[in-house]
């Protein structure tokens, strides 16, 4: 029951700073130095493809610990892996795109 509540809340607040980054374009969530070289014309795609990953990687999350307390297995592990392998992936097209490297 720990799990499901731990890594539940931890994937809600994935979802919700996910969505204050790329909805709100609170680029400030992000430490500064991964945004250094983001051109102003640059900052609304830029938080949109950031926001959308942690968002994935939140709703990985939460499907683990869903599928983990149903199923009490650990095969919700693979959706967490799965879909934090996927957020990261855009996070680090979105660093190459717009930041014009990882830092």
């Amino acid at each position: 029951m720990f799990e499901l509540v731990f890594v539940m809340f931890i994937g809600v607040l994935f979802v919700y700073i996910g969505w204050r980054i790329w909805k709100k374009e609170h680029i400030t969530l992000i430490h500064s130095y991964h945004y250094s070289r983001v051109k102003d014309r640059d900052i609304k795609p830029y938080t949109t493809a950031i926001g959308k990953a942690v968002i994935i990687m939140g709703t990985g999350m939460i499907l683990t610990a869903i599928i983990d307390h149903i199923t009490e297995t650990s095969y919700g592990w693979i959706f967490f892996g799965i879909f934090f392998l996927w957020g990261f992936i855009v996070m680090l097209i979105a660093q190459k795109k717009y930041n014009g490297g990882l830092f």
